[in-house]
């Protein structure tokens, strides 16, 4: 019996798989009351959505974007078939560059255009903003909408421009769903790699999610470059809050863009 399971069907469920574990590993440490960006109260209380339905948000865009990965599988190679290409570790380490500065690239300025837009932030944006206080299992919580033009188109340009196989691909966008849970975690935790590896973290995202913050650090997952080329760009710093806990506070002045 050949119970052999495609590369194409893991590259679609390993990351839904991915988010809910590794969400969970923050939801458990997210007792750690000393690293929080934010108390549990100020979460409890901030933010304008219950977290069953951040659930289910969440599951709808997994369930959405699982459709569109199996589609483009589909259209791109042989669905179900032995697909398996082998390439040379550095081909791979170029396609996973190429396909990170093209979703930073992509999620920059779709990102940026959704903050802009009265009308598009007002009716679709918004939504993920509801959640002032992120935490981990919040970051795919979007309107299905924005989840469509941000992620799956995103991840769809980047798994084509790139030149990855389906195989590639369940490493890419595993990483990039440690990322983007990570970037909404809440925590300061030290020794994370994520936040010796990339500027743009827990924190970084946390300003952006603030009021005074919306108009500034728009990158998005990996690095900070398209902020820091066109001024969006709110260097941080992570303090002790005098009632206990931890903060990202900007070191310059916020102003209107």
């Amino acid at each position: 019996m050949n119970l052999r399971v495609s590369d194409e069907l893991l590259g679609t469920l390993v990351p839904i798989v991915v988010y809910w574990v590794y969400s969970g590993i923050y939801v458990i440490l997210g007792s750690l009351e000393d690293y929080r960006l934010h108390s549990r109260k100020d979460e409890d209380d901030k933010n304008l959505v219950p977290k069953g339905s951040v659930v289910r948000g969440v599951l709808l865009q997994q369930a959405l974007q699982a459709i569109v990965a199996i589609l483009l599988f589909t259209v791109t190679g042989n669905y179900g078939e032995d697909s398996v290409v082998q390439q040379s570790s550095l081909v791979v380490l170029k396609q996973f560059v190429l396909a990170m500065l093209v979703l930073d690239t992509w999620q920059y300025f779709m990102h940026r255009f959704l903050h802009r837009n009265k009308f598009l932030y007002r009716h679709i944006h918004s939504q993920h903003h509801r959640l002032v206080v992120p935490y981990a299992f919040g970051a795919l919580y979007n309107h299905p909408l924005e989840g469509l033009i941000l992620d799956t188109i995103g991840g769809a340009l980047s798994f084509l421009l790139s030149g990855m196989s389906p195989r590639t691909s369940i490493f890419f966008f595993s990483f990039a769903t440690l990322k983007a849970v990570d970037d909404h975690c809440g925590l300061w935790l030290p020794g994370n790699l994520f936040h010796c590896l990339f500027r743009n973290n827990s924190a970084y995202h946390d300003i952006h999610h603030q009021l005074y913050g919306s108009k500034y650090n728009f990158s998005q997952p990996f690095f900070v470059t398209w902020d820091r080329i066109l001024g969006t760009y709110m260097p941080y710093s992570v303090e002790k809050r005098a009632d206990g806990g931890l903060e990202a506070k900007p070191t310059k002045d916020c102003k209107d863009g």
